[in-house]
């Protein structure tokens, strides 16, 4: 089994590919606030324009396509389909990722490929598919004939020639680590509170570990342990080749990492996802081509831990991630933006 190659990685992988959970797992709660880099800490001011950023399709090629428009913070934080439409009705090749907690992922994008959320906030922005801008600076440009934006730059970052890429995914950036749910009834019951937890969410959690998940889903946000800056957790999917599921859901079609890298080790490598949410986050996988938390389930045991589980084992532990790891998401409120020039888009 090729692993990410770092000491942790590899000595979680090895309990996966023995098939054994971890005697003495560590449920931990989500933290209350997601942490920041020194050099983008968190401000009110900073969160204020970069959900205006967020919002704002006029940073698209078409001003028809922004953030929200395959990260839905009024739900799931995706979009619910297979694969987004970008631009030009164009169809990406990988489900969107859900919003919710990403501030907690080692990495960014399924396969690892941004170190941070600010690395990641500038990606789309220039994927022909996605959001089409020709580069960057194109980008900051139309930002630039947007004046109402310029005293929301300033707030943010201090007066001056501040309307760069840089402050552009630094206030996304710190706008999505406000987009956390950290009072799951696991997390109160981690916390202490041993009803937040039915009997069968219980037993769900317990069968959890027992068959292998927190192998690969691990820590607070159940997407693995947190590793040094820009080192991404991957684990190889599937991990046991050959099952029905493979053919049956297209589970090897994508390469994974190895399509940004062309490094062999990397092929079908992909970034651990978190387990947060999942009611409102199918379809499931990369390709989106499973529907059903039961089946994901299901999948997962098999691909990944050669194991099938029965129906009682897999009630109790959809129960457990259904209910068990879905928290209350912080209230939103549609930003105001400021008005479009008539030649913005010319």
């Amino acid at each position: 089994m090729k692993l990410s190659m770092t000491p942790i990685a590899l000595a979680v992988g090895l309990t996966l590919a023995a098939g054994v959970a971890t005697a003495a797992t560590q449920w931990q709660a989500l933290p209350q606030q997601a942490p920041a880099p020194a050099d983008n800490p968190t401000t009110a001011e900073k969160v204020t324009l970069g959900k205006m950023l967020y919002f704002d399709p006029r940073v698209s090629s078409t001003g028809t396509v922004s953030c929200f428009s395959c990260h839905n913070v009024m739900e799931g934080g995706d979009d619910h389909r297979p694969t987004s439409v970008g631009v030009h009705g164009q169809l990406g090749g990988r489900n969107a990722p859900t919003v919710w907690n990403a501030a907690f992922h080692s990495s960014q994008f399924w396969d690892g490929r941004a170190a941070s959320l600010e690395e990641q906030a500038k990606g789309p922005v220039t994927n022909p598919i996605e959001m089409g801008m020709s580069d960057l600076d194109s980008a900051v440009s139309r930002l630039k004939r947007i004046s109402g934006y310029q005293p929301y730059f300033d707030a943010a970052f201090g007066p001056g020639e501040n309307i760069t890429a840089d402050n552009m995914a630094k206030a996304i950036a710190a706008y999505e680590r406000t987009q956390i749910t950290p009072d799951s009834p696991y997390d109160r019951y981690v916390r202490g509170d041993k009803t937040a937890l039915t009997a069968q969410q219980v037993r769900g959690m317990d069968g959890f570990a027992a068959a292998g998940c927190t192998s690969c889903h691990s820590g607070a946000n159940f997407d693995g342990p947190t590793l040094e800056a820009g080192q991404p957790f991957l684990m190889k999917f599937p991990t046991f080749p050959g099952s029905v599921y493979e053919a049956k859901y297209g589970l090897t079609k994508d390469l994974g990492r190895y399509a940004s890298t062309n490094n062999e080790a990397d092929k079908h490598m992909w970034r651990v996802p978190t387990l947060r949410n999942l009611p409102y986050t199918a379809p499931y996988f990369h390709n989106g081509s499973v529907k059903s938390l039961p089946e994901a389930v299901r999948v997962m045991a098999k691909t990944q831990l050669n194991k099938e589980l029965d129906d009682g084992q897999v009630n109790d532990i959809v129960a457990f991630l259904e209910g068990g790891l879905t928290g209350p998401f912080p209230d939103q409120t549609m930003p105001h933006l400021p008005p479009t020039p008539g030649d913005l888009l010319e």
